[in-house]
């Protein structure tokens, strides 16, 4: 591709509009998946006892319709333009007038301003794009385990396998340097669960957990992981004793660790290895 041209197509106004339109979908991935995996598992299951119950739903990522949840009205085309239809209607069902979640828009704008840092942090090249896959399968499954404290391996095996493939096509980091990072990333959350276990006889995470860090491990390296593991655990320990403050945290229930796993392979990741290693003073 010419220079002038990929300066153009890779460039941050570009991709930030490519990002808004992304985060829209993420929004129905993070609301539909989970939806969409509960209702396999339960016919599944129902086939392995030999029950027969309510088949749910049929739902996947493009069908039925996005609809009001309230009062079941069809979104038009106009009303699902990011961020913007959102602000023409006022942040309500255009039918009912039911209040419409701020969060969607914000999924969207946060979608656009990371692929807008991608395009700054890796230059206009179509590495960029590659990155930028890479943000909005972590966007997903932030979402994902915010809402219901579950990592689905159909992201976080796609994700890790990504990486250890883009590392082999030589597109991202050294192939021996993405394995050990994928390994380092299982094993060092895996040994946490394992010795938390051990000593409370409790679970303190899932295993979609591990296999998070194993991917972040594989698109950032060995050295990445401890960083990664450090930086989550600091927003983890804010964002906890914020809500724990504020009354939002209920009793018995914790603070997944995912979203905050992926916010900081986020902002290692924007931030790069030289930078991350300097800050630690291990450079």
């Amino acid at each position: 591709m010419d220079a002038q041209i990929a300066g153009v197509v890779f460039s941050p106004p570009v991709l930030a509009l490519l990002g808004l339109c992304i985060g829209s979908f993420l929004n129905v991935v993070i609301h539909r998946l989970p939806r969409m995996l509960e209702r396999g598992w339960k016919l599944e299951s129902a086939e392995l006892l030999g029950v027969k119950v309510d088949e749910p739903e049929a739902i996947t990522l493009s069908t039925p319709r996005s609809r009001c949840p309230s009062c079941g009205h069809q979104i038009a085309w106009y009303e699902n333009i990011p961020v913007l239809s959102w602000l023409w209607l006022r942040g309500r069902c255009s039918a009912c007038k039911t209040r419409i979640s701020a969060r969607y828009p914000f999924v969207e704008l946060l979608t656009g301003g990371l692929f807008a840092l991608v395009a700054w942090r890796f230059g206009p090249t179509p590495t960029a794009l590659l990155w930028c896959g890479f943000v909005a399968v972590l966007v997903a499954l932030a979402g994902i385990d915010w809402d219901t404290t579950f990592l689905p391996d159909n992201l976080t095996l796609p994700l890790l396998w990504a990486g250890l493939v883009a590392s082999a096509l030589g597109w991202t980091i050294p192939l021996g340097n993405a394995v050990w990072g994928a390994v380092a990333g299982y094993l060092s959350l895996w040994s946490v669960y394992w010795l938390f276990k051990l000593a409370t006889g409790k679970e303190g995470m899932g295993f979609g957990d591990f296999k998070l860090l194993a991917a972040l491990g594989a698109w950032l390296g060995l050295k990445m992981v401890l960083p990664v593991v450090l930086a989550a655990s600091m927003l983890g320990a804010v964002v906890g004793i914020g809500m724990k403050l504020a009354a939002n945290l209920r009793e018995g229930r914790y603070v997944p660790f995912g979203p905050f796993l992926a916010g900081a392979g986020l902002l290692v990741m924007l931030a790069g290895q030289n930078r991350v290693l300097g800050w630690l003073g291990w450079i």
